[in-house]
């Protein structure tokens, strides 16, 4: 396994849940700002590793599951478990991490959250979120406008935060849009990582637009047109994660979190 090698090489370790969620345009812009990506697809067989050991960062996708268990009890992925400990053990440990959509919902789960399907159905499409208070003292978000563009595309919400979470960024809908656990991992519900050919796939015989009753090829076209000020807000916050998984970011003030777990 590829991690930190003799030439200062720096890796971020990607967790792929769903093969249509890939890092896409995240993975590029972490790459420019000089991380090397080591991918694993636990949905293609691919064996999770047991610690953070050697990765300096940790990326969590989305996908099409959901973060609470099933009507038996079992995670809707065998592999969940094994993430929301190695989300434990980064927020423990100060390793700096990115959850996206169902990523960010794990995140949540892993740390006595709770996530459930949202009463005010589906959240689809392009969509502004609101910057909190808080973000003015988040070494990544406190650069991002007070109302950024986003890609949404979920119908599960965070409905309550983790004891201690700070809440970076809301919406009228769904208000738990961003958060942060400590100093250093990050949950985002909304998606930055999508290009145009990742939401015509998502868009293809989609359960939750056709119960919005959203003509598809319009959610593509309107999504299309926006990925340009979707880049500009968050290539550079991607670009601010890279540094601080560098050491290359001022952090601010460290702030300490009471912690689940043994990880």
């Amino acid at each position: 396994m590829v991690r930190d090698s003799l030439d200062g090489v720096v890796t971020a370790l990607v967790i792929e849940n769903d093969p249509t969620d890939d890092a896409r345009r995240l993975g590029e812009w972490l790459t420019e700002a000089g991380l090397q990506l080591f991918v694993v697809r636990p949905h293609a067989g691919d064996e999770l590793p047991d610690d953070l050991d050697g990765y300096a960062a940790l990326v969590v996708l989305g996908g099409e599951q959901q973060a609470y268990p099933l009507p038996d009890g079992q995670p809707e992925a065998p592999w969940f478990p094994r993430v929301e400990a190695l989300l434990r053990k980064a927020v423990r440990h100060r390793v700096p991490t990115l959850a996206i959509c169902l990523g960010a919902q794990l995140l949540a789960t892993a740390h006595a959250g709770t996530v459930a399907r949202s009463p005010s159905g589906p959240e689809v499409g392009p969509a502004v979120v609101g910057r909190r208070d808080a973000a003015e003292a988040d070494p990544l978000f406190r650069y991002v406008p007070l109302i950024p563009d986003v890609f949404q595309w979920h119908a599960d919400e965070i409905s309550e935060l983790p004891v201690g979470a700070t809440l970076l960024a809301a919406s009228t809908r769904y208000p738990h849009q961003a958060f942060r656990l400590g100093d250093r991992a990050w949950g985002l519900q909304f998606h930055i990582e999508c290009d145009t050919a990742m939401i015509a796939d998502w868009a293809t015989d989609s359960t939750l637009l056709a119960e919005l009753g959203h003509d598809p090829e319009v959610v593509v076209a309107v999504c299309d047109a926006m990925m340009v000020d979707v880049e500009e807000v968050w290539q550079p916050f991607a670009a601010r994660f890279a540094a601080l998984a560098l050491g290359e970011l001022d952090e601010g003030p460290r702030r300490s979190l009471p912690l689940l777990g043994h990880e």
